[in-house]
């Protein structure tokens, strides 16, 4: 079985639009006081968190390593991501959209990896998933503030595994490698964006109330 690929071009633009939106994010937190190699960091572990940790877990050779094109990328646009904050806030439905894609396509290349390595379905699902979003959950750890993933929110995680489960589901009944990857890329820019949009979310976890202590009342003898 051959993985989903895309060209380089598109995956350096995946790579520097989460560089991007990893530096404006930080760029947000001004009591920090990140300097520009901070938040170039900060930047380059966004763009690259999902792939590293898809290649170490598949005990690959990181693609970023591989060329020297991916850290000049990400650095360039984590740099523009700090220096225009302002500006990028004002399209974030542009970027949203853009984020969307680039969840898929890193979500479709992690679990057509994790399927040509021969993993199982599931493992390749979460492998998949985890390519996805590990960028986000990097750039939460490196600023030292909660995961937002594991909070209410966007469904982030979920459209990254409908995507994967999607392509895994394909691939299972013979559908061709790059057919059910391009729909599993649709299907999890489908969901993210419906999910911003209507503001869906999974059910926050709820507070177990006490229960009321029972009081057994003696009869008078």
């Amino acid at each position: 079985m051959t993985t989903f690929t895309i060209p380089l071009w598109a995956d350096l633009l995946a790579v520097g639009i989460g560089s991007l939106q990893g530096a404006t994010f930080a760029a947000q937190f001004r009591d920090r006081r990140l300097d520009l190699l901070g938040v170039a960091i900060i930047g380059i572990a966004t763009g690259f968190g999902g792939g590293l940790i898809r290649d170490l877990l598949l005990n690959e050779t990181p693609k970023a390593l591989q060329s020297n094109w991916y850290l000049p990328v990400a650095t360039a646009a984590a740099l523009v991501g700090m220096l225009l904050e302002r500006l990028f806030s004002r399209l974030e439905k542009l970027i949203t959209g853009l984020d969307a894609l680039t969840l898929g396509l890193f979500g479709a290349i992690g679990t057509t990896a994790a399927l040509a390595a021969g993993l199982p379905e599931i493992p390749a699902v979460f492998v998949g998933a985890i390519a996805a979003v590990g960028g986000s959950i990097l750039r939460d750890l490196l600023l030292g503030v909660p995961i937002a993933l594991m909070h209410v929110g966007s469904l982030y995680a979920v459209a990254a595994m409908v995507g994967a489960m999607s392509i895994v589901v394909l691939v299972a009944f013979g559908v061709d490698i790059l057919l059910a990857a391009s729909i599993g890329v649709a299907l999890t820019f489908l969901v993210r964006i419906l999910a911003v949009l209507f503001r869906w979310s999974l059910p926050e976890q709820r507070r177990l109330e006490r229960m009321p202590r029972l009081t057994i009342r003696r009869r008078p003898r």
